[in-house]
């Protein structure tokens, strides 16, 4: 029998400006449905927090098609192994504007690695002041004239980097990490 590990899932674009909507606690239970234990969500932008003993391109698959025929909708699911999760914290390259403006920092996670042009394509097509980098497998963006007026869509993110990207603010990174704490594998 395989050892259960605890994941964060993150589920691209619901629960966004009326689209794609999925109550979390529909979207607990159908996780728990899988197979899924101990299952979290965190606000209604798809932040999960569960165990499982499957690998996390099985839960991704897995997880995308079981939305798929319970809602209806294509989601890109990206998952991260609970124990990845410190680096990302670790990792942040803008700890000032963290502090200052969390919800201007924001962590991006690809399905597959960025591809090695990323970051240059991405920094070309910058502006207001936005801050690129790459940081192991997670791309930084300091939004610090707002994401809203960002040249930078989901649209661009994901053809430059080379697959589906979903951002989270540096808020929701750090209370990803608390919520890892308070749901240790057993």
């Amino acid at each position: 029998m395989q050892r259960l590990a605890t994941y964060i899932g993150l589920l691209r674009g619901i629960n966004v400006g009326g689209h794609n909507k999925i109550p979390m606690s529909d979207l607990c239970a159908l996780c728990a449905k899988i197979g899924y234990s101990s299952v979290q969500s965190y606000i209604q932008s798809g932040n999960l927090v569960f165990s499982t003993s499957a690998a996390p391109t099985a839960i991704e698959g897995d997880l995308q098609r079981a939305i798929e025929g319970r809602f209806h909708l294509q989601i890109p699911v990206i998952v991260r192994a609970a124990t990845d999760w410190p680096a990302y914290v670790t990792g942040n390259p803008f700890p000032e504007a963290s502090r200052i403006e969390p919800n201007l920092v924001m962590l991006g996670l690809a399905k597959t690695p960025p591809k090695p042009e990323a970051v240059s394509a991405l920094r070309s097509r910058s502006a207001n002041g936005e801050r690129i980098t790459q940081v192991g497998d997670a791309l930084w963006i300091h939004f610090a004239g707002g994401a809203g007026g960002s040249k930078i869509s989901p649209a661009l993110l994901d053809r430059l980097v080379g697959s589906p990207v979903t951002m989270r603010n540096w808020r929701t990174v750090f209370t990803l990490s608390e919520l890892l704490v308070s749901n240790k594998s057993p």
